[in-house]
């Protein structure tokens, strides 16, 4: 949402719409993406871009959806856009699978986490209704942060990224 390409355009929508990039797009016109020096806000959960678009439009900063892990298309558009000079940030849900993806996506791509670290974890840990959604067997490490594993083994609380729109949202404003 709202990435601009060649300085005048966005993806096939207006500005403020979420669009999808297709893996054919992406090879077969190569665009210009107009991102130099610029925050890209990378999220794991098509929920979130959907909120930003209903309550920021086209005032939110540009974003991504890896919707998961990464697919062939998520890739070719993450490599893009760092070619192309944007500062990627990432953040996901708070669980192993989550940490998983941020693992992948800051070790490909080079981006930084998002408010992804131990402080928003516990942060979110103290708002969340109880019992909550346990963490499961399947733990992982957060390579950009050890606390955060250390805090998510303790607390054994998933916390979804959507659930941290209001905060997510300040930062794309």
């Amino acid at each position: 949402m709202n990435l601009h390409i060649d300085g005048r355009s966005v993806l096939p929508l207006a500005s403020g719409e979420p669009n999808y990039a297709s893996l054919r797009f992406l090879l077969r016109s190569n665009p210009f993406w107009d991102v130099r020096g610029r925050d890209v806000s990378v999220c794991e959960n098509a929920n979130l871009v959907a909120i930003a678009a209903d309550k920021l439009g086209a005032n939110c900063a540009p974003m991504v959806c890896t919707d998961g892990m990464p697919a062939a298309a998520q890739r070719v558009l993450l490599r893009q856009l760092a070619a192309a000079g944007a500062r990627l940030r990432y953040h996901g849900d708070f669980d192993w699978a989550g940490l998983r993806i941020g693992n992948y996506v800051m070790r490909e791509f080079g981006a930084l986490p998002w408010r992804f670290d131990a402080g928003n974890y516990l942060a979110a840990v103290a708002r969340a209704p109880r019992p909550g959604l346990p963490l499961g067997d399947h733990d992982a490490e957060a390579s950009w942060d050890e606390a955060l594993t250390a805090a998510m083994r303790e607390h054994q609380l998933s916390i979804a990224e959507e659930s941290l729109a209001e905060t997510l949202l300040e930062d794309l404003l």
